[in-house]
């Protein structure tokens, strides 16, 4: 595999946080009550725990030997095991 620059990676961290705050602040400044704010923080947790078990979860728990590479990757393995 190649070798990743750390700094990139920070950096396109960084960049994920900012569109996400930058985002949600838009959404909630269009919409500014508790109910947009709540059903806001509840897809982005709900997203987030996803995104956790489509990765750890699965290929630490259910299936050791498959290692997923993206969310394309996770939807074939689970369209495989359903066949």
């Amino acid at each position: 595999m190649k070798d990743l620059n750390t700094r990139w990676i920070k950096i396109k961290g960084l960049l994920f946080l900012v569109i996400g705050a930058v985002s949600a602040t838009l959404i909630i400044l269009d919409q500014p009550n508790w109910r947009t704010a709540v059903l806001l923080a509840l897809a982005i947790w709900s997203f987030c725990r996803f995104y956790y078990f489509a990765f750890y979860v699965i290929e630490k728990y259910v299936d050791p030997g498959y290692k997923f590479s993206g969310l394309l990757s996770f939807l074939k393995y689970l369209l495989r095991r359903r066949g």
